[in-house]
């Protein structure tokens, strides 16, 4: 852990403390995001805990005081990546459409998402070099992916009962499935773009892949 030291400036120390007086929960958040972004550029190992200060507006000893140490940060941090993803995928209704319209809504909305939250890539990155060590502390996170599950499978259900889907798809492999093609293509766009004498970022190309996506796991899932 890095060693507390109070901030330089007299004139930021009296802010950032009064600041965080008056409005605990803002000061939270602003060191929420501050570390979101650190994390995601520098990896739990790179992260600076007084980088995550300035950027907040505080200092270490309030940082500290609000979220712990930098592991417990990091730990919370991941939580809320996720629980962010959870929640925005709750807000697509996938329970009141048809079966083949809620699964291409989740491709589009998981593609889309990818691209729009490039740090939530790079922090699950970071975390699969470490095995999910940290993850797998979490008192959180299994609970938060639960109900998505049993959305998914019953959207699965239903396409199986009108006729529409063949019988016996994991729904937890099909995520797995759905996020694996937008994730690959993403996160290796620009070696690939090299490769294949193309723009793979270009508008149309991502156009291109999101219809390709859609079509192949409504392919895989046709009865």
């Amino acid at each position: 852990m890095e060693t507390l030291t109070e901030p330089k400036s007299p004139r930021r120390t009296g802010r950032s403390r009064s600041g965080a007086t008056r409005d605990p929960e803002g000061t939270r958040a602003r060191i929420l995001a501050a570390a979101r972004d650190e994390f995601a550029r520098y990896g739990l190992g790179g992260a600076r805990v007084d980088r995550i200060a300035e950027a907040a507006g505080t200092n270490k000893r309030m940082l500290y005081y609000h979220v712990g140490n930098k592991q417990s940060l990091y730990l919370t941090v991941l939580e809320a990546a996720y629980a962010d993803i959870r929640a925005a995928e709750r807000e697509l209704s996938l329970e009141t459409l048809a079966p083949p319209d809620a699964i291409a809504r989740l491709i589009s909305f998981t593609w889309q998402y990818f691209i729009e939250h490039p740090e939530f890539l790079a922090l699950l990155n970071n975390e699969n070099i470490y095995r999910a060590k940290h993850l797998k502390a979490s008192q959180n996170v299994k609970s938060m992916h639960s109900p998505f599950v049993l959305l998914i499978a019953d959207v699965l259900e239903r396409g199986v009962a009108e006729g529409l889907f063949r019988p016996g798809v994991d729904p937890v492999q099909l995520y797995i499935s759905i996020a694996a093609l937008a994730y690959f293509y993403l996160s290796n766009a620009h070696t690939l773009s090299a490769i294949f004498g193309r723009d793979l970022l270009a508008d149309p190309a991502k156009d291109e892949r999101l219809a390709h996506m859609t079509e192949l796991v409504l392919a895989a899932l046709r009865r």
